[in-house]
């Protein structure tokens, strides 16, 4: 795999603040040919450095307005269990994010819904019905200070 040269990066970042450049924008803004940016486009995605593109939608717009974190403290932490934990987790819509962690807990999970009453109703049928479920801890966001998928490059 080759190392990412200064053009490489400035085609990252073009590319994760607006994805729906065409080749021909993306190459003025980092003063390439079209061929040739098409060609590194191509092998940043070939080398997995571009892993996909997505529109970011309005949660507020969507019905989705109430973020959440949850803790997850498992009973028991064997591999039946996580394996278990982790598909359930995955079939969820709402769940957005859910990362195993070390430290006092087990899972941090992130997800959005409606309101409160979503949330007490996503609560029970999903994370508390989840297997091996022993203890959650909830933190509701008052706001979003920032919200970001971009890397630095």
């Amino acid at each position: 795999m080759k190392e990412l040269d200064r053009l490489d990066r400035k085609i990252l970042r073009a590319l994760q603040k607006e994805g729906r450049l065409s080749n021909i924008e993306l190459a003025e803004r980092v003063n390439l040919s079209p061929t040739a940016t098409a060609e590194r486009v191509k092998r940043l995605t070939r080398d997995g450095y571009i892993t996909g593109y997505m529109a970011i939608l309005s949660p507020e717009k969507l019905g989705r307005s109430l973020l959440v974190f949850v803790q997850v403290k498992l009973d028991r932490t064997t591999p039946d269990v996580f394996d278990a934990f982790a598909a359930a987790v995955k079939r969820s819509d709402d769940v957005m994010e859910c990362h195993m962690v070390a430290g006092g807990f087990d899972y941090l999970v992130k997800a959005r819904m409606a309101g409160m009453e979503a949330y007490r109703q996503f609560l029970s049928e999903v994370i508390l019905s989840l297997p091996g479920v022993r203890e959650t801890h909830t933190y509701a966001v008052m706001e979003e200070v920032k919200g970001t998928a971009l890397l630095p490059v």
